[in-house]
């Protein structure tokens, strides 16, 4: 417990001083802007056509996710990102896209009626900020990709404080259903639908992170194995194989959990116990709220996964 209280005061303290370093500046639409951020700099470039959301309402939406990005991986995941916002006729925040190009680039298209309270509410932008810290995988690994961008973002939204736990926890409960194999399932490499591939790759990672807590007596987790991964140069513009991938990420934890878990589930179904599971990480879904218990035998995983 006295681990977790002094990594929950370096992650708030950590968390402020990302927020200083990413300093709004002055711009107006069909400009650029370069906004500083921990270990790099992000080119935001405007769209030409008239918006609701201001240029600073832009950027407090490009800082904050820059922010949670930041925090999870300790630094931001590439020295320079090109960041360009395209308009759209509907309100919100959508069609996001993030490619190697420039040493990163995300495209992304904001409506032109988008309000503020979308821009706070908006996952999109930090989704597409989390592929910046993993390399490209082969085809059939794409659902690594997907599914640790679909997992990490709410994850470091909450760390961030952007985000309550409960809102994690009621995600994760609705959505990584969708990741168990169905009639037919081949295992994660051999299976690319929509829900294997987003919410089968975010359902490996979430076993990934309970087993490595686990087996470290909660002293380690997914996001260590990710910033191992991402500090030996792992991100977007590199093209790695996954066995070497995975094999670094097991040195940042000092456990084989990620080897051994894509063994069990890379050519095979492998569906995961989920009712199990939400009873030891005391998590139940009920009337569409969710509901912790905290006398769980993994409850202080649980918060932990989530802690800021």
């Amino acid at each position: 417990m006295q681990h977790l209280c002094k990594r929950a005061l370096a992650s708030t303290l950590a968390s402020v001083l990302i927020a200083m370093c990413l300093p709004l500046s002055a711009a107006q639409p069909g400009q650029d802007t370069v906004l500083d951020v921990p270990g790099g700099k992000i080119d935001v470039a405007f769209p030409d056509d008239p918006m609701q959301p201001t240029s600073k309402d832009l950027l407090r939406w490009v800082r904050s996710a820059a922010t949670a990005v930041s925090q999870y991986y300790g630094r931001f995941p590439v020295p320079h990102l090109t960041l360009r916002i395209r308009t759209d006729d509907r309100p919100g925040v959508r069609h996001g896209v993030t490619y190697p190009r420039y040493g990163g680039l995300i495209m992304i298209s904001v409506g032109r009626n988008t309000s503020t309270d979308d821009l706070d509410d908006d996952w999109t932008l930090t989704h597409e900020m989390v592929h910046l810290a993993f390399p490209n995988m082969p085809d059939d690994q794409h659902w690594i990709e997907e599914g640790i961008s679909t997992y990490v973002e709410p994850v470091a939204r909450a760390q961030a404080g952007q985000l309550p736990a409960a809102a994690v926890w009621k995600e994760f409960a609705r959505n990584m259903p969708q990741g168990q194999p169905a009639y037919g399932d081949h295992g994660l490499n051999n299976t690319h639908t929509w829900g294997r591939t987003y919410w089968g790759g975010a359902l490996f990672c979430l076993v990934a992170d309970v087993r490595i807590r686990e087996k470290t007596h909660n002293r380690k987790g997914l996001q260590d194995a990710l910033r191992a991964i991402s500090n030996s140069g792992g991100n977007i513009t590199e093209d790695w194989e996954i066995e070497k991938t995975l094999t670094l990420g097991d040195k940042g934890t000092g456990t084989t959990v990620l080897r051994e878990l894509y063994g069990e589930m890379r050519d095979k179904p492998s569906p995961v116990d989920l009712d199990a599971l939400w009873q030891k990480l005391g998590v139940e879904l009920k009337g569409g709220k969710v509901i912790f218990n905290d006398n769980a035998v993994d409850a202080s995983i649980r918060k932990a996964i989530t802690a800021h």
